[in-house]
């Protein structure tokens, strides 16, 4: 597709026709209540939220795709100045209400916009997005697809998050004389409080601007910024660190949770086991039975403070299932900037059409004699941090944000990608 045509989630550009797949604030970068460059086209509830993020926005740019609908569009071709006609088709992203993902056909081919999305098998909204997709491809094939590349590696294997759910609740009710503060973003992870809400009979506090936001969603009942009225609050991540949880602990029994898919890294339990303290969790997932379902990915690395593998974005696993399902020729990560991101084609480029296949040989070919002595590089990287650390052993680690870890230095010498940290994934 020629430049100037469309953008997706980026607000830079100069293009005819603008979509956004959701409201997270890593994809709205660049857009702001001042906005007149053209028609921004979205789904019905992102629509809905739109003003309690941008409040003074023009809502005559916003223009609603039903999910699941396909839409015809004409644009003008840069180049040519002819009229360009295509079809949009919105399909769900079960991501965080409203996420979308955009299927784009016309003589340009076939090109699919994921935006954020999870992928699972047991998910309602997933096979509901598999059917929609499935029938809007009519038997095509996707020419290129812009993936979702969060987790893309396969050390990350998730639960489904209705698992991971029972988990957190589980939690929540062995620790009946505590308080309980759940680190969440502005949007997403409503389903995981309902349940909380609903397994627990109990209202959860929230914010006040994250009460409108709920109460815009239509729940009503559920959710209070009245503290009195529960002993769990639904806090920012910004405000959720081990010096919150410490201080809260002098006045009354709290502890946290953590629900990311992002590998967090904070003081193991034991302070004095330093073997521990920069390890990085893979969350594996087995179906062995129930109980190891449900515990098999809990980790407590500080005495307050619970991580469960509670994402919103596909894990490996679900990608490649993603990938074999769409057969795309081509494949770009739509996500750089996090420390677990990594190029699709690495892991993936087999199930591409057989030029990616040959690009990522090549490349691959080309570092041939870098990566011969690649494990012993590995050992020697991880002797060294190992000194590193315990030289370091009483440095202060005070909020939960990704920092360098052995682990990263590792990423560098196995995958090639740069490292750019980033804090809130989910």
């Amino acid at each position: 597709m020629e430049k100037g045509m469309i953008s997706v989630d980026k607000w830079s550009e100069e293009s005819q026709v603008y979509f956004l797949t959701h409201l997270h604030s890593d994809h709205t970068k660049g857009l702001s209540s001042k906005w007149s460059k053209g028609p921004l086209l979205c789904s019905s509830i992102t629509a809905k939220l739109f003003p309690t993020k941008f409040p003074d926005f023009d809502l005559s740019f916003l223009q609603v795709l039903d999910i699941g609908s396909s839409y015809s569009l004409s644009l003008v071709s840069p180049t040519t100045g002819l009229e360009i006609s295509f079809q949009v088709t919105t399909i769900d992203a079960d991501h965080c209400p409203g996420a979308v993902m955009y299927l784009f056909r016309g003589e340009f081919g076939c090109i699919l916009y994921t935006g954020d999305f999870r992928w699972e098998a047991t998910s309602e909204k997933a096979l509901l997005g598999k059917s929609m997709l499935i029938k809007a491809l009519g038997g095509d094939k996707i020419d290129f697809l812009y993936l979702d590349n969060t987790y893309c590696n396969p050390s990350y294997s998730f639960p489904p998050r209705e698992v991971t759910a029972r988990q957190v609740v589980n939690i929540i009710a062995s620790h009946p004389q505590h308080d309980v503060i759940i680190a969440i973003n502005t949007l997403g992870k409503e389903d995981l409080l309902i349940h909380i809400s609903r397994a627990l009979s109990i209202k959860i506090w929230v914010w006040p601007e994250r009460l409108q936001t709920m109460h815009l969603l239509g729940f009503h009942d559920i959710f209070t910024t009245k503290t009195s009225l529960t002993r769990v609050r639904a806090v920012p991540f910004y405000s959720f660190s081990i010096n919150t949880l410490e201080e809260l602990n002098t006045m009354r029994p709290t502890i946290g949770i953590m629900p990311s898919g992002l590998p967090w890294l904070v003081r193991p339990v034991d302070e004095r086991d330093y073997s521990l303290g920069l390890s990085l969790p893979i969350f594996q997932h087995t179906t062995k039975c129930q109980e190891t379902e449900e515990s098999s990915s809990l980790r407590k690395f500080h005495q307050y403070i619970y991580t469960v593998p509670y994402s919103d974005h596909s894990c490996f696993d679900e990608i490649k299932e993603f990938i074999k399902l769409v057969c795309p020729l081509s494949i770009k990560g739509i996500v750089s900037s996090s420390s677990c991101s990594i190029d699709p084609l690495y892991y993936l480029s087999h199930l591409c059409g057989p030029n990616q296949v040959i690009e990522q040989t090549t490349k691959k070919f080309r570092t041939r004699k870098v990566d011969e002595s690649l494990e012993e590089k590995h050992v020697k990287v991880v002797k060294s941090i190992a000194v590193e650390f315990k030289k370091e052993k009483n440095m202060n680690v005070g909020c939960l944000s990704v920092r360098r870890s052995r682990v990263s230095v590792l990423r560098r010498f196995r995958r090639g990608a740069k490292i750019v940290e980033r804090s809130g994934v989910d």
